[in-house]
């Protein structure tokens, strides 16, 4: 009676059994997996609620691409020509379109490994085939070019880069791009890069590059206010396309039918997206401070442990952080649940397949976030002994 893109046994495995019944007996006391902006502590200021009492809200002015207003407002924002702008509901949303754009059922996306492991669910959920390639942690997680050559087959169609990348916070390199777009051009790919968190940098990195407005080759580049001012509930993303002139065109024109399919960007954001835009710069400071200071304290405490390692984020939400194989990831984080109330998640959970690794967010408020991790750190003394 189902379709086969969700897989048959949907039962909860052993790890979400394990957090559901502690919170239900209130076990779970501090959660360093929250990416929630919203529900962190962070100001957020007044004007973002006014901006959405506009009465033009009440309009209904059907646009495929999103309104002038609204596209103008976020070309102002991002530097990405208001006329090769597409605004969705979400990122996800914006990669089911491109994965419509792109594929005929069956044929594949790659996109790297380790990495959210959304992109998983969206590929399946569009009959279109998830292949990976590696990020050398070895080598600051960048491309492992030989991996991502060898997923290549005759009916891959486009590359998924993650810049920062979530969970690792690695950025793409420039020698990378330039290999990315000689690729593409040689087997007739697109490029989709995943910037959504490029307002968040730990650091300047001089050989750090972006696939925003890329001219050689069919690219699409992502972001939203989910990351870039804190509001993931007022649903609005983008997609900026661009290319080769006719490839962009083409590329346009398939897509302004597969969004006036949709119509999903409710009218009320779109008339708010300037006034949200400039108010969130003081969120993203907020932000900012919040991460640098927790990153800050995580490096104090992995420091002071010698048993612990953390992979130098360059930017994003989160952290990844070695751990001793004295214990399987699973048995790491349901014993941080069941001995600490702590919630972090298992490395597995982003395809991070070698060594024993757990990942943080830096969201979380700092005495919660310092509790937090300390009880990793004594949970490796402990268990080590």
């Amino acid at each position: 009676m189902f379709s086969r893109r969700l897989a048959a046994g949907l039962q909860p495995n052993r790890l979400a059994l394990a957090v559901d019944q502690a919170r239900v007996a209130g076990r779970l006391r501090i959660d360093l997996t929250t990416t929630n902006p919203t529900a962190v502590g962070l100001p957020y200021p007044a004007g973002m609620t006014t901006a959405l009492a506009d009465a033009r809200g009440l309009v209904y002015e059907p646009a495929p691409f999103g309104t002038a207003e609204a596209r103008a407002a976020v070309a102002a924002f991002t530097g990405l020509p208001a006329d090769r702008l597409v605004l969705t509901a979400s990122t996800s949303e914006a990669y089911g379109f491109l994965f419509k754009l792109l594929c005929d059922p069956g044929d594949a996306i790659l996109a790297p490994r380790p990495s959210y492991p959304l992109f998983d669910l969206l590929s399946a959920l569009e009959g279109v085939e998830l292949t990976a390639y590696r990020l050398d942690a070895d080598g600051g997680w960048c491309i492992d070019r030989s991996s991502l050559e060898r997923a290549l087959s005759s009916r891959t169609r486009a590359v998924i880069v993650v810049s920062p990348n979530n969970p690792t916070g690695s950025r793409l390199r420039a020698a990378d791009r330039e290999w990315l777009v000689d690729l593409a051009r040689r087997y007739r790919l697109a490029l989709v890069s995943d910037e959504v968190f490029a307002d968040y940098l730990f650091a300047d990195r001089p050989d750090a590059a972006s696939l925003a407005g890329e001219s050689r080759v069919l690219t699409f580049t992502l972001g939203g206010l989910s990351k870039a001012v804190g509001l993931p509930q007022m649903k609005l993303a983008w997609t900026g396309i661009s290319g080769p002139d006719d490839d962009v065109r083409e590329a346009l024109a398939r897509l302004e039918i597969i969004a006036d399919s949709y119509l999903s960007v409710a009218a009320p954001v779109q008339v708010a997206a300037g006034r949200l835009l400039e108010a969130g710069a003081a969120v993203r400071r907020s932000i900012r401070l919040r991460l640098e200071r927790n990153l800050q304290a995580l490096r104090a405490v992995v420091a002071a442990m010698p048993a612990l390692t953390l992979y130098e984020p360059e930017g994003g939400w989160s952290a990844v952080v070695r751990v001793p194989a004295i214990r399987s990831e699973e048995e790491w984080v349901i014993g941080l649940l069941d001995e600490y109330g702590v919630l972090v998640h298992p490395g597995w959970f982003f395809d991070l397949d070698t060594g024993t690794h757990l990942v943080v967010s830096l969201l979380p408020p700092p005495e919660t976030f310092d509790a937090g991790v300390r009880s990793i750190a004594d949970a490796a003394a402990r268990w080590g002994a």
